[in-house]
């Protein structure tokens, strides 16, 4: 990848991935659509502070577990995931055991292809969702993203959906599935329909659920208690709280300044 902003800018990791996100979308890994989604979360993450909150590390240990204990786990992947964290994924993917299908809401077989080779480029070695296999369907859904693997999503107990959109994550809950999701938005439906969500932002969140996963297979902890004591409202409340918190403290900063 050609980049070649100095580390010393101060946006330095945000045009990084930036510019991942457009050379993905130049690859046809990333739809369009994939660029301004990418910029929506970048300004909640400003809200958020840009770092991993104390209840983004409390959801992504939840995460991990459920991935850990879950009979079927899959994670399913889209361009922005395929273009941020190729690596991270299939390192996460392999921890925890988990199928990887792609599934994409501008559906095309180029882009399945391209996101097929840059997870193989990644050392994917089973990477399911291919054209050929996409021979069943989640009801409720009327768009694309119903076109599943059945040896994957259709079959899942877990679903791990990073960066997705809402309508497939209330299809999958209402198809009995547990979902997990990374959006930086907690207003979102996505957000407000998962299981367990990670307000955090996904280059941050795969790193540290791998590093959280390495923890838990070491450890002694009972993994369905991480998950029975889990609260998704609290989380999602505690997250609006910090955005409501770092605003009033910025506030203040600039009011104190005049």
């Amino acid at each position: 990848m050609s980049f070649s902003v100095p580390k010393s800018h101060p946006r330095y990791e945000s045009l990084y991935y930036r510019h991942k996100i457009e050379e993905g979308f130049r690859s046809d890994v990333a739809a369009a659509a994939g660029l301004i989604a990418h910029g929506r979360g970048e300004a909640f993450d400003y809200l958020l502070g840009e770092k991993s909150s104390d209840f983004a590390i409390e959801a992504q240990t939840a995460a991990v577990a459920a991935l850990l204990v879950a009979e079927s786990p899959v994670i399913s992947v889209n361009g922005n995931l395929a273009s941020l964290v190729p690596e991270a994924t299939v390192e996460l993917a392999e921890l925890t055991k988990a199928k990887l299908e792609i599934n994409l809401f501008y559906y095309s077989d180029n882009r399945v292809n391209a996101i097929y080779k840059a997870l193989e480029d990644a050392g994917a070695k089973q990477i399911y969702g291919l054209p050929e296999d996409l021979t069943a369907t989640i009801p409720e859904i009327d768009h694309n993203r119903r076109k599943v693997d059945p040896r994957g999503i259709l079959i899942a107990d877990w679903v791990f959906v990073p960066l997705e959109d809402g309508d497939r994550t209330q299809a999958l809950v209402k198809n009995n599935k547990k979902v997990i999701t990374v959006d930086l938005n907690p207003l979102s439906r996505t957000a407000q329909s998962a299981n367990v969500t990670i307000v955090n932002n996904i280059v941050r969140a795969l790193p540290e659920m791998i590093e959280i996963a390495h923890n838990l297979k070491k450890s002694n902890q009972d993994l369905r208690k991480i998950i029975e004591n889990y609260n998704n409202k609290q989380i999602l409340a505690q997250s609006l709280n910090k955005i409501n918190s770092n605003l009033q403290d910025l506030s203040k900063t600039i009011s104190d300044k005049n």
